[in-house]
């Protein structure tokens, strides 16, 4: 019943920029905090950023800080990633993630999980 649907994934030169989205349908999730986490090959899945019902708190892992910006619109149910100065180790499967409480996603859990999309970063 719930779904969420990522897009916007694909290839990029090293320097280049992507938008990612991620829409729920099946609910209202205008309460839920939303976050993006990331899985690079031969690697396990990694937190890059969340945001919380109100935009109010904010926050990025260190090796995206200052590059991706995390948004959303409750209106669209929908959670964006902008991701600038892309590089060659930003290579990896993108998956958005919904929860309930923010403290679940910075667990490393999530109530709801996108499919995934992949973005691929060339030198």
């Amino acid at each position: 019943q719930v779904q969420l649907v990522e897009s916007g994934g694909g290839l990029a030169q090293a320097g280049g920029s992507l938008r990612l989205s991620c829409a729920a349908s099946g609910g209202t999730f205008s309460g839920y905090a939303m976050g993006w986490f990331r899985q690079a090959p031969g690697k396990e899945r990694e937190f890059v950023t969340y945001i919380n019902w109100n935009s109010i708190n904010k926050d990025y892992s260190d090796s995206v800080k200052g590059r991706f910006t995390i948004s959303r619109d409750n209106t669209k149910n929908t959670v964006y990633l902008q991701m600038n100065i892309l590089k060659p180790e930003d290579t990896a499967v993108y998956y958005c993630a919904f929860a309930r409480s923010l403290l679940t996603l910075v667990r490393g859990s999530a109530d709801y999980w996108g499919q995934g999309t992949q973005v691929t970063v060339s030198s």
